[in-house]
């Protein structure tokens, strides 16, 4: 069994004091540069790595970034998930993946968030009570909403430009000849799934152009479910935007088992661009998400806030792009 090695080992080779050692591992402790040299020499000799829960014991913050998460059956997310574990660890962060059962944060989620002293926290697909939101401003703990935008908010929110998006996805299907058009909605109580809808009406209604609506729940199965139903109503559109690419692709298969072509007979554009929405099978046209430009933009601002915490709070929406494919 492999030895621990402590800061007293690297004190002892060093030839300095315990206290000099912590002082080299603290953010803001003073030490010669002299010191610094022979203490680091010395840990990288006895390969001996500080103990991030002590330092955040004296410290009262560790390098630890929460990322709260419910959809992981949707492949979005962990994408989103590689994307900011990539990006933390470059700036010398972990990340802590909460997975939630609730759409909104339960009192166990906060409490593993807080035990462990998070820097900051990311919640991508849940919501929180005023009660949570004032435990953290309280706690100084900067949070961002990802992929969520909100209204009166007091936090910090990055996001596609849902609205613009839909708007030029309809124009898009209405320059492609369709005259009959559906939406496939996500869940009802998210802003993503509110914000895709309204854009998509507007430009239809302004083309008094007929639509319908169905409700779904951002799942494969959802959305294979509800072209079932559209299949038995014998009202098929000629071209359906559905809120999400996971959906869309249970859509295509629904649609292909009932000997539907697709883009001839019915034209299908979903939202995301997850990896499989270009997979052969599928070759799904698409609004990609600027995922890369979305969490830079949470990044920097949680780095900011954890080094000088202001609780500034701004709603930020950058634009994604169509990707065109064989769906359309």
């Amino acid at each position: 069994m492999k030895q621990t090695i402590t800061a007293k080992d690297v004190a002892k080779l060093a030839g300095v004091s315990q206290s000099s050692v912590s002082r080299v591992y603290f953010e803001g402790a003073r030490v010669s540069a002299k010191t610094r040299e022979k203490v680091l020499a010395a840990a990288k000799e006895l390969d001996y790595r500080p103990n991030e829960f002590a330092r955040s014991l004296i410290t009262n913050r560790t390098k630890i970034i929460g990322l709260v998460m419910k959809g992981i059956q949707n492949p979005f997310y962990p994408q989103v998930l590689k994307q900011f574990t990539m990006a933390f660890k470059q700036h010398g962060f972990s990340v802590l993946f909460v997975h939630t059962n609730n759409d909104e944060l339960q009192s166990d989620d906060i409490e593993t968030l807080l035990n462990y002293n998070v820097a900051g926290v990311v919640i991508t697909d849940a919501t929180m009570s005023l009660k949570v939101a004032e435990t953290f401003k309280q706690n100084k703990i900067p949070l961002v909403f990802f992929n969520r935008k909100l209204e009166n908010s007091d936090f910090y929110s990055v996001c596609c430009n849902n609205r613009t998006a839909s708007q030029q996805i309809a124009k898009y299907l209405l320059s492609k000849g369709a005259t009959e058009l559906a939406y496939i909605a996500g869940n009802s109580n998210t802003s993503t799934s509110l914000e895709r809808e309204k854009g998509f009406y507007e430009i239809l209604e302004q083309n008094q152009v007929t639509f319908s609506k169905y409700s779904s729940d951002y799942t494969y199965e959802g959305g294979y479910q509800i072209a079932n139903e559209m299949v038995d109503e014998k009202q098929l559109p000629s071209a359906i935007f559905v809120a999400n690419d996971i959906m869309a692709l249970g859509v295509i298969d629904a649609m292909r088992e009932h000997a539907l072509k697709i883009p001839e007979d019915l034209k299908i554009i979903g939202f995301d661009n997850i990896e499989m929405a270009s997979w052969p099978a599928y070759q799904l046209t698409t609004w990609e998400q600027p995922i890369e430009k979305m969490v830079e933009a949470t990044v920097e601002y949680l780095l900011n806030e954890i080094n000088d915490y202001t609780g500034f709070a701004k709603t930020i929406e950058i634009e994604g792009v169509l990707i065109e494919r064989k769906t359309t």
